[in-house]
């Protein structure tokens, strides 16, 4: 106990020290503003290992890589949301963007998993679901009937998913963005999906999933992902948020034929809820937030031994 007092006080008076460093660079770089920018809000990418995490007050002491045009590597605390205090762990490795506004702390925003084996692994399956996409063609949407395509993306943990995570189990799944600003969209279809959740669990069905793709995967990173579950009391046992590389979201939306046209931080799209079966056939789709959730559970099995009968 003593010795890791220390070394926190140790490390506490580092950061200390290396803030103060830091505004000493920013001051001899000069803090005007950006052209258009009422704050003055600066972004730098940054990359480094996560050193402790006061959870509390939402604040990272992160030992980072030099900042290309603003400081050297150093070890400093810095502002986060709740989401990403909620997940940090020491000794994670980590990439995101540094976040410099007038008069306020250093935050960082956009937070990722930056070790090398997660990143390989999503890349390998963004690579492989892009070759999926080219080789179905120029209509590579998947119809009623057929399998879902493979994917690898991040969950609301931070935690890499494959489609094997799922193997075994139904899978009822949409694709929504966290900042929908229309309330018969994106904050609808997860409403409903949490009631269908809540009325499959009170029916018996046990071996369903629930997977929610982001529309937006430059905002919704694992921490925000995250944050919008907590805000909204969801049970995640059985409900994956997931999000990663732009590339794979735009294949998904392709193959599972949902349009999306992206406008800055707004998203026009369609709506489309899925029921993928434990084959990974998508046996079920229905268009639009008009769907009724006791209809999709009742296309559900309940397990095994239950009979095709249910649809």
């Amino acid at each position: 106990m003593g010795v890791d007092m220390q070394f926190d006080r140790g490390l506490a008076h580092k950061a200390s020290s290396a803030f103060l460093l830091f505004w000493a660079v920013l001051s001899i770089a000069g803090c005007s503003k950006e052209p258009g920018s009422a704050t003055g809000e600066r972004r730098y990418p940054l990359t480094g290992e996560i050193m402790s995490v006061d959870a509390k007050r939402n604040m990272l002491t992160v030992r980072h890589n030099a900042v290309e045009g603003l400081m050297p590597a150093m070890a400093m605390e810095f502002s986060v949301s709740a989401g990403d205090a909620s997940l940090a762990r020491p000794g994670e490795h980590i990439r995101a963007e540094l976040v410099l506004e007038n008069g306020q702390t250093p935050r960082l925003e956009t937070i990722w998993p930056d070790d090398r084996a997660s990143v390989d692994a999503v890349e390998a399956g963004a690579t492989a679901l892009r070759e999926d996409t080219h080789d179905r063609g120029p209509h590579p949407y998947r119809e009623v009937g057929e399998k879902m395509p493979d994917f690898t993306l991040y969950d609301q943990t931070g935690r890499v998913v494959q489609i094997s995570r799922f193997r075994g189990k139904q899978i009822m799944l949409d694709f929504i963005y966290t900042r929908c600003p229309d309330p018969n969209m994106c904050p609808l279809s997860t409403a409903k999906m949490m009631a269908t959740q809540r009325l499959a669990k009170d029916a018996g069905v046990t071996n369903v999933e629930f997977v929610s793709i982001t529309l937006q995967p430059e905002y919704d990173t694992p921490g925000v992902l995250k944050e919008y579950a907590d805000v909204r009391g969801i049970d995640t046992s059985n409900f994956s948020f997931l999000t990663g590389p732009r590339g794979a979201i735009l294949d998904l939306l392709n193959q599972f034929g949902v349009i999306a046209e992206f406008q800055g931080d707004f998203v026009k799209h369609t709506l489309a809820t899925l029921l993928i079966d434990a084959d990974g056939k998508i046996i079920w789709r229905d268009e639009g937030s008009t769907w009724d959730p006791a209809d999709f559970v009742a296309r559900m099995h309940k397990g095994p031994a239950v009979a095709a009968a249910a649809h």
